[in-house]
């Protein structure tokens, strides 16, 4: 119950909004309450004669479809070795299939399917959780990118993706497990500069809780930078209409469109992200990690971390309602108060708390929905202790307030 459910995507693919999800969940109590009466069965050999329902081959149209939204000729002339882990979820069938339908050098490293998820490594908690981007959970994919003898190491990229398969991992033989924040920053300097087609009217679509550093490697490529609330859906306008050809969010999940600008996924595509990596090293010869090693030489080294702070169920209803007047200050650490929003610059939509941004700085406060606490996202240029100098004083300016 605590991880199961259904998932429901409106017509145009993206992620619902509240007034849908809510109407759903509505109604599904209803049917609870009334013992399930007015929920219809179909017996599954009339599916495919019943006027309503029918059948989909989404794996074909999906395999089929790659070749206009990733290179995977190249990938297939360079020889890329890819180690892809399907973590026991829904993408085991498809990534054998693109190996197989597309010629690649890519194996199944792990193609169980347990109920149990049995053969995962433990989170940091303890916990079963199919984390693409945790490095407990994808220590067994990180281990087999070990190097043998001759320091060669099996894969050129090893991929990992989560149970639903609408998040990434990547690891690399001279970086490990990418940080998230990183890949994307190498995912959107890499398909601005290689996308041609791609109108150069589009900006480049991250969450407010995404690095800076993809603010700054925008600013590098000339486009505007559509910061939105945390939420895939608010990106899914723009990558419908070809407004918006790029969407990332800093948990690892992202999407964007085809070669000619036309829309892929309007919902986050893990396995998309994956396959980009092995075009990254395929066309440039460098692996993601060391292009981010060179975004870092350019822009600078950001430290980036997220926090819990404790707080009441009416501290958090306030945090949702803030607004900018509400805070009194205009320094943090050490640094002037160059933005306090608590609504979104790409779209003006409410951010459902605060963040306060320096030249160098910044932190984001979002109440937890489920817990009795609230986030603390923060981020600095100048290190890990000025970092922490900013979690400290976000948690100050968020509690007296």
């Amino acid at each position: 119950p605590a991880d199961g459910g259904f998932k429901y995507n409106p017509p145009h693919g993206g992620p619902a909004d509240t007034e849908a999800t809510t109407w759903i969940a509505d109604r599904a109590n209803e049917l609870l309450a009334a013992g399930l009466a007015g929920v219809h069965r179909v017996a599954s050999a009339d599916v495919a004669g019943h006027a309503k329902l029918g059948g989909f081959d989404f794996l074909d149209r999906y395999v089929s479809d790659l070749p206009q939204v990733i290179d995977v000729e190249a990938i297939r002339e360079a020889g890329v070795r890819i180690g892809a882990d399907p973590m026991g979820g829904a993408s085991v069938a498809y990534w054998g299939e693109i190996a197989d339908r597309h010629g690649l050098d890519l194996t199944v490293v792990n193609p169980e399917v347990d109920p149990r998820f049995g053969f995962m490594t433990l989170d940091w908690d303890g916990k079963i959780r199919m984390d693409c981007s945790s490095p407990n959970a994808m220590a067994s994919l990180i281990e087999r990118m070990t190097p043998d003898a001759d320091g060669q190491a099996p894969f050129d990229v090893a991929t990992g993706n989560d149970a639903d398969a609408d998040r990434h991992g990547i690891v690399t033989p001279d970086g490990g497990l990418m940080n998230p924040n990183h890949y994307l920053a190498v995912a959107i300097d890499y398909l601005y500069r290689h996308r041609e087609q791609w109108p150069q009217s589009a900006g480049v679509g991250k969450t407010l809780v995404s690095s800076s550093m993809i603010d700054r490697v925008a600013g590098d490529l000339g486009r505007e930078l559509v910061e939105v609330p945390v939420g895939f859906k608010w990106f899914v306008p723009g990558l419908l209409t070809g407004t918006g050809v790029f969407g990332g969010e800093e948990s690892a999940g992202a999407s964007f469109v085809q070669f000619d600008g036309s829309p892929w996924s309007t919902d986050k595509d893990g396995l998309l992200l994956c396959l980009l990596a092995a075009e990254i090293i395929a066309v440039t010869g460098q692996s993601p990690s060391e292009r981010y090693r060179d975004l870092v030489a350019l822009h600078g080294d950001p430290a980036y971390a997220r926090i819990d702070a404790p707080a009441t169920a009416e501290q958090k209803a306030k945090l949702k309602t803030l607004s900018p007047d509400d805070v009194p200050v205009t320094e943090l650490a050490g640094e002037t108060i160059l933005a306090t929003l608590t609504n979104a610059p790409g779209n003006d939509a409410p951010i459902g708390g605060l963040k306060v941004v320096t030249q160098h700085a910044w932190f984001a406060a979002r109440p937890s929905g489920t817990e009795d606490v609230y986030k603390i996202y923060a981020e600095s240029f100048r290190g890990p202790e000025h970092l922490k100098q900013v979690q400290a004083e976000a948690q100050k300016l968020v509690d007296a307030v």
